[in-house]
């Protein structure tokens, strides 16, 4: 059985390799399977304060997420991501209660893909705002306040 192992990182602490294999699964999913062409490399994956975690069997990388230093002092989740594969494993819930714990008791935000709220809402995080589309994906920002 392979292991899985969670992964913590800056963006200086990441070998060429992982970045690479990181962002090959978001865009494997984010913009070929979810038929969405925007900016995946948006320039905030290596600000200073923005953490990447991740789950790898066996070195390689089934889910994802990053969490960005907002102004204020709010933390942003984002990128949230699983395998085709891996899914119904478990690892996004995985992935969040990792981050909640990188957080800390800082305010959080994230913007859902509106059939993910109820995902979200278990990780107590609630709805603060109207649902947009984005993307052609309809979307609620949401916030976690601690």
């Amino acid at each position: 059985m392979p292991s899985t192992e969670l992964r913590v990182a800056g963006f200086a602490d990441l070998d060429a390799r992982t970045f690479h294999d990181l962002l090959r699964l978001r865009v494997d999913v984010f913009v070929v399977e979810q038929e969405c062409a925007y900016p995946e490399l948006d320039g905030r994956d290596v600000e200073p304060g923005t953490r990447h975690l991740w789950l790898a069997h066996d070195g390689e990388p089934v889910a994802y997420l990053r969490i960005l230093a907002d102004p204020g002092g709010v933390a942003r989740i984002g990128r949230v991501v699983v395998a085709p594969a891996a899914r119904g494993g478990g690892y996004a819930g995985r992935l969040m209660v990792a981050a909640l714990a990188e957080v800390g008791g800082q305010p959080c935000v994230l913007d859902a893909q509106s059939h993910l709220v109820d995902f979200y809402a278990r990780h107590g995080f609630t709805p603060s705002g109207p649902e947009y589309v984005e993307d052609g994906i309809p979307h609620i920002p949401m916030r976690r306040h601690r």
